[in-house]
């Protein structure tokens, strides 16, 4: 399975220029922790809550401080045909929580290690409901079975 079949798409870009105060206002607005910073279609970094919140506020920067300033660089990224067996492999190297996903150089979505578990999750739930289902099944039967003796 390739790595577009779980990313969220499109990412939440921010431009270089945009301020801390805006960029925390759209993680707001969008419901995320993280914008990629791009401009015409080019990958500069990303700035995540918590880079607003210790290289700006505890540092002391005004809020109309630019991203530019503040965002994370370089970005690992991967790219649009890698699988999900990459993907797991540089999460794993990089300790990192999020990777933008790239098509060239354009930024095309977002995968969470978030968007992994649910993944994960779905399989074994998947894997199971049969289990489970068959389980109360003959646990019914046998009880049934207990109550005539």
């Amino acid at each position: 399975m390739k790595v577009s079949a779980l990313m969220t798409s499109p990412p939440v870009v921010a431009a270089p220029a945009a301020t801390a105060r805006q960029a925390a206002l759209r993680m707001d607005e969008e419901a995320v922790g993280c914008l990629l910073v791009a401009d015409d279609e080019h990958l500069h970094g990303l700035v995540t809550d918590r880079d607003l919140t210790v290289r700006t506020l505890a540092r002391g920067l005004a809020p109309d401080t630019p991203v530019s300033q503040l965002m994370s660089t370089p970005v690992v990224t991967l790219d649009v045909t890698d699988d999900l067996e990459s993907a797991y492999r540089l999460f794993n190297r990089s300790g990192v929580r999020r990777l933008p996903v790239l098509d060239g150089h354009r930024p095309v979505g977002m995968l969470a290690i978030d968007d992994l578990f649910r993944d994960v999750l779905q399989h074994l739930a998947d894997l199971l409901g049969p289990i489970s289902w068959s389980v109360l099944r003959d646990g019914v039967r046998d009880g049934a079975d207990q109550a005539t003796d």
